[in-house]
């Protein structure tokens, strides 16, 4: 691995003091993660032929130097530090401009140990950015989900949409002929309804096998004319597996999805906001598929709207949840505190179903919604989430 360097300095700063500094470091950084770092003199030449570009902010009174360069540099800006000449402070100027500006950095500061172990999780994680897959395209009446603004995704939060054709399922699905064992489900159904199913599970893990995808969302009522099943037991697999998988080709409900599992490392409910109680400040929440790890027992049903295929009934712990979701621009979030108070079995309604007590404003949903589906994850503390998605320039809407 190769990492560029590009170095801004006050000129009041001793060079020979400064340059042993940098040896010293770039040493001790090859040491710790055997990568190559090399000095650019050209602030244009930083990204060229490397794996990581750094900015290296070797003392205070260097930030109009980097305002200079910045039309050279490219988020996620990351700035290498000392722990004296006043680089810090420095850096820390420069990333508040940053954030004003609603572009992302990160600083690299203390231990040479700690500093090696980011700079290895950046290059292997974080630089490249994250494939998100969109199979179809959105469902017709998205029309505030539907529209995206891909710049935005790309630079906030590093991650590509790649478009796949339906047609490139259906093909797919119609190369699966394998047989199923029933026993690997703790719920029974038709096994023939089964089998289709689980067909378009193996359809849809080659999928992201083969665009090296993260987590995809489907235009999945397609399924329900084109082979006369539902992706629902699939979409509940693959997310058990830690592969994002959404309905509906809703976007902004996949990148929230992908937000709180990268977050909060666990899976998530994407569901439909179904009915409204002001004044008990309650939620009832549906939907037809949930990772059954997310639930304590679950059932096989058709699927609601459709009546065929399969859906999934899970029952859900009685505990504090947030609901979450992230706006279509990517520049405003909403997250509310609840309690799982029921799990419901109501004809009418998408066959999970959920009461929920929540904590915040529920008129949220009333006067200012972000989105029809939300996603709920365990859990009761909103810190973690909001400390995230503000470093990348969102804010929680009030």
């Amino acid at each position: 691995m190769k990492i560029n360097v590009y170095t801004i300095v006050s000129s009041l700063h001793d060079d020979e003091y400064i340059k042993g500094q940098r040896e010293r470091l770039f040493s001790s950084l090859h040491d710790l993660t055997n990568y190559e770092f090399e000095l650019v003199n050209d602030p244009s030449k930083l990204y060229e032929g490397s794996d990581l570009g750094i900015i290296l902010v070797e003392s205070g009174g260097s930030e109009n130097e980097f305002l200079k360069n910045i039309k050279y540099f490219k988020p996620p800006f990351i700035f290498l530090t000392y722990p004296h000449n006043n680089s810090l402070a420095a850096s820390l100027e420069i990333l508040t401009y940053l954030r004003n500006n609603n572009l992302r950095g990160e600083i690299l500061h203390g231990s040479d140990e700690y500093i090696a172990s980011r700079i290895r999780d950046i290059v292997n994680n974080e630089i490249k950015p994250t494939k998100l897959g969109v199979i179809g395209r959105p469902s017709d009446w998205l029309i505030s989900s539907g529209k995206v603004d891909e710049k935005a995704l790309k630079d906030k939060f590093n991650i590509e949409l790649v478009n796949i054709n339906s047609k490139e399922l259906l093909d797919e699905i119609a190369k699966h002929n394998e047989d199923l064992d029933p026993s690997m489900f703790k719920a029974k159904f038709d096994y023939e309804e089964l089998k289709k199913a689980y067909h378009i599970y193996l359809s849809l893990r080659n999928i992201v096998n083969k665009y090296y995808l993260k987590g995809f969302t489907i235009r999945c009522f397609d399924l329900l004319n084109t082979v006369k099943s539902t992706s629902c037991l699939a979409l509940a697999l693959l997310n058990d597996e830690g592969i994002i998988a959404g309905c509906e080709g809703d976007i902004p409900a996949m990148i929230s999805m992908y937000t709180a599992l990268k977050v909060l490392h666990q899976p998530s409910f994407m569901a439909n906001p179904s009915l409204l109680d002001v004044k008990n400040s309650e939620l009832i929440i549906a939907h037809c598929t949930i990772p059954l790890k997310m639930t304590t027992s679950y059932k096989f049903d058709t699927h609601f709207e459709s009546n065929i295929g399969i859906g999934i009934k899970g029952e859900l712990k009685e505990e504090d949840i947030l609901l979450f979701r992230i706006s279509s621009d990517f520049t405003k979030y909403a997250i509310l505190r609840g309690t799982i108070e029921e799990n419901l079995d109501r004809y009418n309604l998408c066959r999970t179903q959920i009461k929920v007590k929540i904590h915040d404003d529920i008129t949220y949903f009333l006067k200012k919604p972000l989105g029809n589906h939300h996603i709920i994850v365990y859990g009761n503390d909103p810190k973690e989430l909001e400390d995230y998605l503000d470093s990348l320039g969102l804010t929680e809407i009030n």
